[in-house]
C-alpha cells in the first residue's frame, strides 16, 4: 500500500495550482498537508482520490495509475473532502448501509453497527442527517470514507466544527487507523499535525517547501518557523 506522486502539475486558467510537486507516502505513515488557504492541499487530494485530472506528471495509489485504472483506485480509498457532502434527508444508519450497499460490503448491518460505534454517532443514530450538528455530520462523513475498510485513507480538514471532545476522539481513532493503513490529511492548523501525524508536508502556493518527520521538525523548531512565515506572508 502505498502512494506515490511524480511531477504534478495542475493549472486552472492561468493559475498554478500545483506546481511540480513530488512525493510518497506508504503503510503506516500518517502525512499531513499543513499550508495556508489556497496552498494546493484540496487540489492535490482530489488528483489522488481521481476526482480531477493533473496537467502533467504520474500519481500511482497502491500500484495503479490514476489516469489508467481510476476505478480501481477508488475502491481502495476511503475519501472525507472538505465540504462534506450528505444526503441530509436519510437517517444516519440509512445512509450509511446505502453506501455499505454501493461498496458490495457483506454482513451490511453489521459493519454499520460497527462504524457507528468506532466513530461516536451511536447517540444520534436514529436520527435524519440534516438534524444533526456540524460535528456529527462530520462524523458520518468519516463513517462513510472508513464503511469499506480502504487501504488508503484520504481527509480534508477532518475536525473542521467538531468540538474540543470530538476533536480528541477523532484523532484518536485517525491515529488507530494510521497503523495499518496509508493515511493523508490536509489542514492549515499546525496543533492538528504535530497531534496527529508523524511527517508532515508543508505547501505554499503549489509548491512543497518542507517534506520532514513531526519530530525532526519540531525538534529544530523549524515547523513553527516556517508556518508562520508563510501564514503570515499570506495574510
Amino acid at each position: 500500500m502505498s502512494i506515490t506522486v511524480e511531477h504534478v502539475t495542475k493549472i486552472y486558467g492561468e493559475q498554478r495550482a500545483l506546481n511540480n510537486v513530488s512525493f510518497s507516502v506508504k503503510q503506516g505513515e500518517i502525512v499531513g498537508l499543513l499550508g495556508p488557504n489556497g496552498a494546493g492541499k484540496s487540489t492535490m487530494m482530489k488528483i489522488i482520490t481521481c476526482f480531477i485530472p493533473k496537467n502533467e506528471g504520474k500519481v500511482t495509489v497502491c500500484g495503479f495509475d490514476t489516469d489508467e485504472n481510476p476505478l480501481e483506485i477508488k475502491k481502495r480509498i476511503g475519501y472525507l473532502p472538505e465540504h462534506n457532502p450528505l444526503y441530509t434527508d436519510m437517517y444516519v444508519r440509512e445512509y450509511l448501509e446505502f453506501i455499505a450497499k454501493i461498496h458490495k460490503i457483506n454482513h451490511v448491518a453489521q459493519r454499520v453497527k460497527e462504524m457507528i460505534h468506532r466513530t461516536g454517532l451511536t447517540p444520534e443514530s436514529a436520527k435524519k442527517i440534516k438534524a444533526l450538528s456540524k460535528g456529527y455530520r462530520q462524523r458520518v462523513g468519516l463513517a462513510q470514507a472508513l464503511i469499506h475498510d480502504p487501504e488508503v485513507l484520504i481527509m480534508d480538514e477532518p475536525t473542521s466544527g467538531l468540538d474540543p471532545n470530538q476533536i480528541v476522539g477523532i484523532r484518536e481513532l485517525i491515529c488507530q487507523l494510521g497503523k495499518e493503513k496509508v493515511v493523508i490529511l490536509s489542514t492549515h492548523i499546525m496543533q492538528e499535525v504535530e497531534a496527529i501525524c508523524n511527517r508532515t508536508i508543508i505547501i505554499n502556493k503549489g509548491e512543497i517547501v518542507a517534506d520532514a518527520a513531526i519530530a525532526e521538525l519540531t525538534k529544530s523548531d523549524k515547523l513553527e518557523k516556517v508556518f508562520h512565515q508563510l501564514t503570515n506572508h499570506n495574510i
